[in-house]
């Protein structure tokens, strides 16, 4: 086993030399949020959707742009607004009355990474337009289904202050996302570089450092890290007692969690996990890992109940509670 392990590691070392060159092109733009940045990453390097919620001007929709930037890859941004249809996001069948048929009109969808900014600004017919999409890969336009090229990411926006004119996202839709990132405001430090790069006229842009085929290459490589049985069960256990809190010693919890995480969490844990593992260059998988992106897979797939919200517990503070209790192997 450590022999494959050794061919794994020498794998993700040389399909991993890209990442530094996009980190730094990143960086000349984008002031410190950095966790939210290596989330983008795992992000595209598993092949899940993030969904990042945060305050106005915290440089979530910068962010996005300068990472497609420094991509040699198609990118749409796409403004979700109240009057928004579905047909202005997948496409539509044109008549040409010169042929006397019907021609497809493609959507912005048909694009590599989408920038869903302010996602929550339109009703749930348009969101759920983008289910096919973000789980099956295709979209359907009349009685025609077409593929989308990878690599295909969809990254969105939230606001979560403001309440006038959003439209909660519908549970399903929401699943699909492997990440959901709490962005927070930078420090001092970084407030002052942000200010100082920021407000002296010409605003710095990202130039293509890295291919389209150097990710998805980079993906196939970080399939193939090792996870052991017991990083796998842990993993189980984690999902497990979120469903299931009074049989893994959290009993407390079980009027607090109205729904506990589905089978796609485990699956995007491990997916994750791999992807973490693969930005520290490493051919296996640790329970770090895990516990690393554990907060961003499943604070949006665990429920709180009423009673919960009535005490002011949210799901990281449920999410925490049993990162603190399973047992790390």
């Amino acid at each position: 086993m450590s022999g494959d392990i050794e061919v794994i590691q020498a794998r993700i070392e040389q399909e991993s030399a890209f990442v530094e060159r996009l980190l730094s092109e990143i960086a000349g733009v984008i002031v410190g949020q950095s966790h939210m940045v290596e989330r983008l990453l795992i992000g595209m390097l598993a092949g899940g959707h993030v969904l990042m919620e945060g305050v106005p001007g915290l440089a979530k929709t910068l962010t996005v742009r300068t990472l497609a930037g420094a991509l040699s890859t198609g990118f749409q941004r796409i403004q979700f607004t109240p009057d928004l249809l579905p047909a202005d996001l997948i496409g539509t069948l044109i008549y040409d009355p010169r042929g006397g048929d019907f021609k497809t009109k493609k959507g912005p969808i048909f694009s590599n990474i989408i920038l869903a900014d302010e996602i929550n600004r339109s009703p749930a017919k348009v969101q759920s337009a983008l289910l096919e999409a973000m789980q099956e890969r295709t979209v359907t336009i009349g009685d025609a289904t077409y593929p989308l090229e990878e690599p295909f990411l969809v990254l969105a926006t939230q606001n979560p202050i403001e309440q006038e004119g959003t439209y909660p996202l519908p549970e399903a839709q929401v699943d699909r996302f492997m990440l959901k990132l709490r962005v927070d405001y930078p420090n001092k430090r970084e407030e002052l570089s942000i200010l100082r790069r920021m407000s002296g006229g010409s605003v710095p842009s990202a130039k293509p450092v890295a291919t389209s085929d150097e990710i998805l290459s980079a993906r196939r490589a970080a399939n193939l890290i090792y996870m052991d049985a017991q990083v796998e069960r842990y993993i189980v256990e984690l999902v497990f007692s979120s469903r299931e809190p009074a049989g893994h010693g959290l009993a407390d919890l079980t009027d607090l969690i109205a729904y506990g995480a589905s089978p796609r969490a485990s699956i995007c844990l491990a997916r994750a996990a791999r992807a973490h593992a693969f930005l520290r260059r490493r051919g296996y998988v640790t329970p770090e890992d895990v516990r690393s992106v554990a907060p961003d897979v499943l604070r949006h797939r665990v429920l709180v109940t009423y009673e919960a919200e009535a005490e002011e517990i949210s799901s990281d503070d449920l999410v925490g509670r049993i990162l603190d209790t399973i047992e790390v192997p």
